[in-house]
């Protein structure tokens, strides 16, 4: 039976160019460390850089939150603690107050069309929803986004970021992890997501996926555009409940 609907963000809810935002944000912050550290403002990108990429390393066996691996692993390059609350008090102060008004430009950050009535439609349904977005970044950085997407008032049961998992998409851990706090199994709710790869839990755990993207993959419990979303909900779920 189907009880929640988990929904990612980033060209899901929310229609971003997402390189250009990161560009954007890796540069702010490097600024920020800079001025903080004393050092150049060019050794902060490639250490940020890596930082994603130990999150993201398919063969990690440690129990550490994604923002722990990754503070550890951009002191360790950098020798600057950005753990320290001093530190992340300033980081987190640009995300909150800054981080906002950045949404311009190549950005061009905006609701996606249908996401809202998507979301409307589950609560209607007497559905669950969590923001079961990548956790790559803070809760603040997300939170700035969510305001972009018009979501930020939204009742989400859970929102995922890197403070509160110990994995990233597709890992099977990240979702498992996501629908365990829900008081959930996997085959209770759907993932409603973009992307062909990440969305699908990595290996499959039984969760279906809604897919929102531009590709037809075999293995989506439905396929079309997030502006269909909302008017196909009730059937998929009908449907799944009834194959379950």
């Amino acid at each position: 039976m189907i009880k929640a609907v988990l929904f990612d963000m980033d060209a899901t809810l929310l229609d971003i160019n997402l390189t250009a935002f990161m560009g954007a944000y890796v540069a702010d912050v490097s600024r920020i460390l800079a001025r903080i550290s004393g050092k150049p403002t060019l050794a902060f990108g490639g250490a940020w850089a890596r930082g994603y990429l130990a999150i993201a390393n398919e063969v990690r066996t440690d129990g550490l939150t994604n923002l722990e691996l990754f503070s550890a692993t951009v002191e360790r390059l950098t020798g600057v603690p950005v753990a320290d609350p001093a530190i992340a008090d300033a980081i987190s102060c640009y995300e909150r107050t800054v981080l906002p008004r950045r949404r311009g430009g190549l950005v061009g950050a905006r609701p996606m069309e249908g996401g809202i009535a998507a979301i409307e439609r589950a609560r209607e349904m007497g559905l669950a929803v969590a923001l079961a977005t990548n956790p790559s970044f803070s809760q603040d950085c997300i939170r700035a986004r969510m305001g972009w997407a018009g979501i930020a008032d939204m009742p989400f049961a859970r929102v995922s970021h890197m403070g509160n998992s110990t994995r990233l998409k597709p890992r099977a851990r990240y979702y498992e992890e996501f629908v365990s706090a829900l008081g959930l199994a996997p085959e209770e709710c759907i993932m409603v997501g973009n992307d062909a790869r990440r969305d699908f839990p990595h290996p499959d755990i039984g969760m279906p996926t809604a897919y929102v993207g531009h590709a037809r993959p075999g293995r989506a419990a439905w396929s079309g555009r997030m502006s269909e979303l909302a008017d196909a909900l009730p059937a998929l779920v009908d449907r799944l409940n009834l194959a379950g």
